[in-house]
Parts: structure tokens; C-alpha cells; sequence
């Protein structure tokens, strides 16, 4: 596939066609390496905790407190094995 360069302000730019992004998983935001001199343009990766305030917010506004994220204790966790 071949794309034109067009000057966007002082920098230059390529569009992306929709179906290409799609098919890798773009959407507004990506991660641009470069590497044996190619252009390499890939989803970014989520920051750690992103979109937990979000989630917290709703939570306090549905039940008037946050559940927890993550449980004290996991289901198949053997607490008999720990020395105290």
C-alpha cells in the first residue's frame, strides 16, 4: 500500500485509511518506533490503572461506596499454607 505525505504545519503527516486501522486495532492513540530505519505504528499500550478513576466514580454513585478492584482473598486461594 502506498500513501501520500502532506505537510501538516510545520511537520508532515500520512492518513491511515479506516480499514487499516481497524484491522490492527488503532483508535486514538499510538505508539511510533522506529527500527532497521521503518516507521513502526502500534496501538499504545494502556497506562497502568487507566480508567480506574472512572470506574471508582461510577461505583460510588451507583452504591454509595466502591467495591473493591481487586478481592482480599482470591477463590482458590490455601491460606493453611502461610505461617503466621
Amino acid at each position: 500500500m502506498e500513501a501520500n505525505i502532506f505537510r501538516v504545519g510545520n511537520s508532515k503527516g500520512v492518513i491511515l485509511p479506516a480499514k487499516l486501522m481497524k484491522l490492527i486495532g488503532l483508535k486514538e492513540k499510538v505508539s511510533i518506533d522506529v527500527k532497521d530505519n521503518k516507521i513502526i505504528i502500534s496501538p499504545a499500550e494502556k497506562k497502568v490503572r487507566e480508567g480506574w478513576e472512572e470506574i471508582i466514580k461510577e461505583e460510588i454513585e451507583d452504591n454509595g461506596q466502591p467495591t473493591k478492584l481487586i478481592p482480599d482473598v482470591f477463590s482458590d486461594e490455601d491460606l493453611e499454607e502461610w505461617q503466621w
